[in-house]
């Protein structure tokens, strides 16, 4: 196996302008829209993840130095697996629907209308090569689009043979790759795309916000943050170290849902990181620097940024912490007593780097997340629903997952985005296809309609404006809280007054059955004009 990344040829500009050129006459000869077109290539994707897993393998291997059981169970049977999904559902998810029912317009047989929204561009990041460039690619797919794939030039590997595979397989005047870096990416954006999807950090986030603002192409951006994890005292302590300690581990922690950092109650602390101790001894036994089961990082200028976050930490490093810069290798580290302000705290980790930061209770560890930018997860490990709900309920977050870490990404029918800071847009399977289409508004008028709606037309008239009022609604009664939000006097008088009617109504029912019938109706005339007072 060979251990040297290929060097990549860039695409030119003038082969973008093609490309470009190409896609969108492929796209108006309107050959992505019928559904049998769409499944195949959806189904010659899938062939091709599956005819090449050896080649994959041996590529995640030299660009991320990462373990084939992790490369299969976190890329390419998700790839897979979605392709199937979006085969088997295409024909439903572009189905056109029907409005809501509504009388009032029923006569339009109002509907809407699946479409694609054109030539798109998908921009992916090297953590996840495969699954967060193929992914997004089956949902534009099946929405009947046209694609441009930016893969990372930080995985070259992979990414070159992703450029070679994909004319092989699929129809190369639908989908195309464009290998490069800045240069490269930002000729693609001075283009007008029907949609963008940029998955990456969030500085160059805002550049392409910015670039994507100037062509006014629609953009969604997965950006990732610090991934918070919530401890109750109370939780099985070995089955969070556990979870958590493969979170942050796998894919050497370049994982942008990966577990940030972790808020433990302050006197759990010391139990909790021997938990995680006992975690990392049993998944590494040989020890972290002799195991083929890590992954390296990416390359050498993020090994020394984590090494830096490393060195300047004012925590104390509770195990870990080795390095070896010949093979951009950083040991998977726990560094304890965590606070505020710290080197680690400041930005995404994105390496296998966990800070514990103690806090004094739950109520602390809300306020801290809350202080912060939104997360792209937010992990919680309790038995206690009111726990869990307390800190759900109060954060904000693209997910809120307890129990587990990571697996949310890949569960069928969940959306996978952030929130504010942490991205806008939402992808996944059915997501991926909804990101990828206009929902095109359409409706049918009938010629008798003027019948009903003649009012419509000039000279106006007040007969005309009351024949159109009948197509007004009737708001229910105003509701008995001010504007802002505290109950009204009078409210509160009524229920005072309401509750006093109500004993009396009641034992008047209990006395009617004691009362000769001709004084039932005397009986009911009271009541009733006692309920108008």
């Amino acid at each position: 196996m060979s251990s040297m990344a290929p060097e990549l040829k860039f695409t030119t500009f003038e082969e973008i302008d093609e490309i470009y050129s190409t896609l969108n006459k492929t796209f108006r000869s309107g050959k992505t829209k019928p559904i049998a077109f769409r499944k195949a290539q959806i189904l010659q994707l899938a062939y091709l993840v599956q005819d090449n897993l050896e080649r994959f393998k041996e590529a995640f291997a030299i660009d991320l130095g990462r373990p084939s059981q992790e490369a299969v169970f976190l890329e390419l049977n998700p790839t897979i697996s979605g392709c199937k999904i979006a085969y088997d559902r295409v024909d439903k998810w572009a189905r056109t629907e029907k409005a809501p029912f509504n009388i009032k317009f029923a006569a339009f047989r109002p509907v809407i209308r699946k479409e694609p929204k054109g030539v798109v561009l998908s921009i992916s990041p090297f953590n996840y090569p495969a699954w967060l460039a193929f992914g997004p690619l089956i949902g534009a797919i099946a929405a009947g689009n046209c694609v441009v794939l930016k893969p990372s030039e930080s995985t070259p590997a992979i990414s070159g043979l992703m450029a070679e595979l994909i004319p092989k397989y699929m129809d190369n005047d639908v989908v195309r790759v464009v290998l490069g870096g800045v240069p490269e990416t930002t000729k693609l954006m001075e283009y007008q795309w029907g949609h963008v999807l940029y998955t990456g950090n969030g500085r160059v986030g805002r550049l392409i916000g910015v670039a994507a603002a100037k062509t006014l192409s629609p953009i969604s951006l997965e950006l990732g943050g610090k991934s918070p994890v919530v401890i109750d005292a109370k939780c099985d302590f070995k089955i969070a170290a556990r979870r958590i300690m493969w979170g942050r581990c796998v894919n050497a922690g370049q994982t942008c849902i990966a577990p940030d950092y972790v808020l433990v109650p302050r006197s759990s602390e010391d139990a909790f990181i021997k938990a995680l101790k006992d975690a990392h001894d049993e998944f590494y036994p040989s020890g972290a620097i002799n195991t083929p089961d890590l992954s390296h990082i990416v390359n050498i200028t993020h090994f020394h940024r984590l090494k830096d976050l490393l060195d300047s930490t004012s925590g104390t490093i509770a195990f870990g912490g080795q390095t070896d810069e010949s093979r951009k290798f950083i040991a998977p580290t726990v560094v304890k007593g965590v606070k505020d302000g710290d080197s680690l705290m400041r930005d995404e980790i994105f390496g296998p780097i966990l800070p514990i930061m103690p806090v004094d209770d739950v109520d602390a560890a809300i306020a801290y997340i809350n202080a912060h930018d939104h997360p792209l997860a937010l992990y919680c490990f309790s038995s206690d629903a009111a726990f869990k709900n307390k800190v759900f309920d109060n954060t904000q977050s693209g997910a809120a997952v307890a129990n587990d870490v990571l697996i949310h990404g890949g569960i069928d029918g969940l959306p996978f985005g952030g929130v504010g800071p942490s991205g806008s847009g939402y992808h996944n399977q059915k997501f991926s296809f909804d990101m990828f289409t206009h929902l095109r508004g359409s409706l049918d008028s009938p010629g008798w309609v003027d019948n009903i709606l003649g009012g419509r037309y000039p000279p106006y008239t007040s007969g005309k404006l009351a024949s159109l009022n009948r197509f007004g609604d009737t708001l229910p009664p105003r509701p008995r809280i001010s504007a802002n939000g505290h109950a009204l006097k009078e409210s509160i008088e009524r229920w005072r007054s309401t509750k006093w009617i109500l004993l009396v109504v009641s034992l008047a029912v209990v006395s009617i059955s004691y009362i000769r019938a001709p004084d039932v109706g005397e009986w009911l005339m009271w009541l009733k004009g006692l309920i108008k007072v």
